[in-house]
């Protein structure tokens, strides 16, 4: 009997430090999943800002409309891959993150009523090949009722 005692000394430690292991591992994947999920949602932010951006200040011309969305991008912490103004419609794509954490965001803003496929030769280009998520939005035509939608819930962009 006091063989077999002896044998089993120690093995709780084993097993403890196994477990810990096994932990530290899944706890180390959850963190991955959650940086993979901020990482795409500060791309979608950044495109979906950067189009109403650029849609915002198509009459300045397509560079100065880009130029603002690019700094609207960086300033939402990712990084302007394309922009696009055709009319009053802007179509932008955002990356960021970096290495394996890396995701790409396509956004499109312009009047309400646009049809995409009425953009012509110049945004055959934009069809968001190898993108990872896609984002569209619609501006509305009609002017804001200041009465309806307080300042402080209109959207800054900065100057």
């Amino acid at each position: 009997m006091r063989a077999r005692v002896g044998r089993d000394r120690g093995s709780a430690s084993v097993w403890g430090v196994a477990v810990i292991a096994v932990l530290c591992v899944v706890f180390g994947v959850v963190l991955s999943l959650g940086h993979a999920v901020v990482v795409r949602h500060r791309a979608a932010g950044g495109a979906d800002l950067a189009a109403l951006a650029a849609a915002d200040h198509w009459t300045d011309g397509e560079a100065a409309a880009c130029d603002r969305a690019e700094r609207v991008a960086r300033e939402q912490g990712a990084r302007l891959v394309r922009c696009a103004v055709v009319g009053e419609v802007s179509d932008v794509t955002a990356r960021s993150g970096g290495g394996p954490f890396t995701a790409e965001a396509r956004a499109r803003a312009g009047p309400a009523g646009v049809d995409p496929g009425d953009l012509g030769p110049a945004s055959r280009g934009l069809a968001g090949a190898g993108t990872r998520e896609r984002a569209s939005l619609s501006l509305s035509a009609a002017p804001l009722d200041p009465v309806a939608r307080p300042p402080s819930a209109r959207p800054h962009v900065p100057p």
